[in-house]
This record gives C-alpha cells, structure tokens and sequence, in this order.
C-alpha cells in the first residue's frame, strides 16, 4: 500500500520535529509547512471564524502547502502556559487551526489533526475525550477556543462528501530532552524540594514526546473514522515514579492538605496579578497530585505506543550534570 503524503506545521517545534522524525523512520513522505504568524482579538468561535474567512492569502498559501497532501497535521502554536498576551495567544492557537481547516477543505485534503492540550480541561478529576471544556489561563482559554472551532465547522462539514476530517489529539503534560518545562521538572526532582502529596501513587499524565509522535503517527493512518477528541494515552507514571526518574531520589511525602493549601493561596495571588502564574502552579499541582485520565480511543482501537517517559525523564537528570 503507497503512503499517504504527510505535511507538518511547526515541524522544527518540539513536538511536530518528533513527529517528523517519527514519519520518516517509517518511510512515510512528509513535508514541513512554514507557520505564519497570526493575532486576533476573536473571543467567540463566531468571531473566529468570521476572522478566519477574511484572511484570503492566508488560507491561499496554506491551500498551495497542502497540495497532493492526505494528512495534515497542526504542531504549530504558542507553547506559552504563562504568557498573558492573550491576541498572540488566540492568533496562534485558534485562528491557525481554523486557517489550517479551511484551506485541507479547498485542497481535498483527507484529514487534518490539530495538536491541542489538555490544559483545556484544566483541573478536571478526570481527563476526557469530551468536548467539554474548562480553561484557567488565557493559554488554555486560546487552545480551548481553537478546538471550539474545529467541532463547529467538523459539525458543518458532516454531510459535505470530500470534507476534511477534523480530529484534535490532547496532548497531556509532555516531556522531552531539551524542553524547559522538562529541565525544571528534573532540577526540582533532584533538589531537597522534590515532593509529592500523599504516597505518591497518584496516576499522572506525565508522558514523552516520543510516545506522542508515535501516537500521531498512528493515528494519522489509522483506516477508519476519528472521533472529534482523543486524549494521548497515558504511559503508566505516578507522581512518585516520575520525580524519582527525573531526580534520582525519593520525594518528601507531604501531607495533602498542606500541599492544598499552598495551591489555593498561590492561586489567589496569581489571580490578583492577572493570572500570571497561572501555568506554574498548574505544574506543581499536577507534580504533587497527579490527575488520572480515562483510557479512551486508544485503548479501545488498541492504538497505543511504546512507553518512553522513563527513558526521557532519566536522560533529563543526566544532563543535568553537563
């Protein structure tokens, strides 16, 4: 069977380099698209949209991008948890995923997937493949908006024969050499700070770029219709296992109402500064509680990749030392 013909926004990013990388170990032809940069003031999916429709060159130069392409795949964005820029924000990720559908739509292109996070669910108990939504950061609200817009014109486009398929992949909380979030996960792993709540048996959706890629890849080929959501899947990490692989050490086991505690009186400070803060705290409170996630859409089509978050955490604690 030929290969489908690939294209990658924001391919020398962290993740859409690892999921070209991943496409050209398997032989599968992809190129990268280069991203423009884009900034809107929308704050509805309407507006978005509306926005969107008005940016004809746009969408023209995506359209020639995706010429001959079968899967197109957004891993372009502003990857910016505690930026408060909120224009910027929008403009990158959700007024790009809406250019991105509309010009897969005029090319014929067979499915497109949008790069998201689960960030969008915010502190929800359990992550989900719904639509539901809940953003605490203008990061989050940009990436929430963006998906918005995505199940609106995949509602549209329903019954319109040749019709891209639009599918978003949440990514979860993802780990790689050479990404600061990973860098200040290891140095805290390795100080006398290194804590969790509890025991530290809470599940995490602490997961590796590489285990993503794969997954996208996957998904990408997969033969039969996508559902609007999919969460990646989790790799297996609890609370305790990852700072113990990041920093070589045990973690003090807090209590968890003192680690509440500090949550919530941070999060009160931050929402007095602008919620500037917003995405740190996120951090330290999914570092010391964890957050489980229901096995959904891979589990059930048994599309699920080889696990690399030890590797990725343990290869962090190592350059550490250089």
């Amino acid at each position: 069977m030929t290969a489908h013909s690939w294209r990658v926004l924001g391919a020398t990013g962290f993740i859409g380099s690892a999921i070209t990388t991943a496409l050209q170990t398997r032989n599968i032809p992809v190129t990268p698209v280069a991203t423009p940069r884009l900034a809107s003031p929308a704050t509805t999916v309407h507006h978005l949209i509306e926005h969107a429709h008005r940016l004809e060159s746009v969408i023209d130069y995506l359209a020639d991008s995706f010429a001959g392409a079968d899967v197109v795949v957004n891993a372009a964005g502003l990857a910016a948890p505690d930026q408060t820029h909120q224009q910027s924000l929008t403009g990158a990720n959700a007024l790009l995923p809406v250019l991105v559908a509309l010009a897969a739509h005029r090319t014929g292109v067979r499915r497109v997937i949008h790069m998201s996070s689960a960030s969008v669910q915010a502190d929800a108990p359990v992550l989900d493949e719904s639509i539901r939504t809940a953003p605490f950061s203008p990061y989050s609200f940009s990436k929430a908006l963006g998906e918005s817009a995505l199940y609106r014109l995949r509602s549209q486009w329903r019954e319109e024969s040749g019709a891209p398929q639009l599918s978003v992949i949440r990514a979860t909380s993802v780990m790689g050499s050479g990404r600061r979030t990973t860098r200040m996960l290891a140095r805290f792993a390795s100080s006398p700070l290194s804590s969790v709540a509890g025991d530290g048996s809470a599940p995490t959706p602490v997961t590796s770029v590489t285990a993503l890629a794969q997954f996208t890849v996957a998904v990408g080929e997969f033969p039969e219709v996508l559902p609007p959501v999919i969460l990646q899947p989790w790799e297996g990490a609890t609370t305790g296992s990852v700072l113990r692989d990041a920093g070589r050490r045990h973690p003090l086991q807090l209590p968890s109402w003192v680690c509440r505690a500090v949550i919530a009186t941070a999060r009160t400070a931050s929402a007095a500064a602008g919620y500037r803060y917003g995405g740190l705290i996120r951090r330290l409170e999914v570092t010391w509680f964890g957050q489980r996630q229901v096995p959904g859409w891979a589990h059930e089509n048994g599309v699920l990749p080889e696990p690399h978050v030890q590797e990725v955490l343990r290869q962090a604690h190592l350059a550490l030392g250089r």
